[in-house]
């Protein structure tokens, strides 16, 4: 049995040491898919992704083999004229980085940074929720994304 606390801990643990913490890329789950992964005890986390610049993706939570939580997402570049995939995968790795060391991945988050602007806001906790986050340069949106998520419930 788990409960909010424990697995919003685990979320944020599994996040911090994938993409975020640069974690192993592991081999595609499904044709031409980008995933990353990492796992302790019965805990198990998948982030499987399409694209690159332009992204769709799913992150899932196991806890001893039954799926409890997931997450989907979609994010672009809108502004390629302003920032790069590289600069924006940047702003976003040391925004959530700042993030996970406060222990959560919800409440909303503002963060400057040389390149630009991080904004996330989001209702909700982990049983269900919903975002967006975005950065800014020059005072316009270069990058977005939406999110929604929560648990699974058979």
């Amino acid at each position: 049995m788990f409960d909010i606390a424990m697995l919003n801990e685990f979320v944020v643990e599994a996040k911090a040491a994938t993409y975020v913490g640069g974690g192993v890329a592991r081999t595609p789950c499904r044709p031409s898919s980008h995933d990353i992964g990492y796992e302790r005890g019965n805990w198990r986390y998948l982030d499987s992704y399409f694209g690159g610049t332009d992204f769709a993706g799913q992150e899932v939570v196991w806890l001893a083999d039954e799926p409890i939580w997931a997450m989907n997402y979609f994010g672009c570049i809108i502004a390629p004229e302003l920032i790069d995939g590289t600069a924006a995968g940047t702003v976003i790795k040391t925004a959530l980085s700042a993030m996970y060391r406060e222990g959560r991945f919800l409440g909303g988050m503002e963060f400057d940074h040389p390149f630009g602007r991080y904004i996330d806001s989001s209702e909700g906790g982990c049983e269900r929720f919903i975002g967006h986050e975005c950065i800014m340069v020059d005072g316009q949106k270069a990058y977005m994304l939406d999110y929604r998520g929560g648990l699974i419930v058979p």
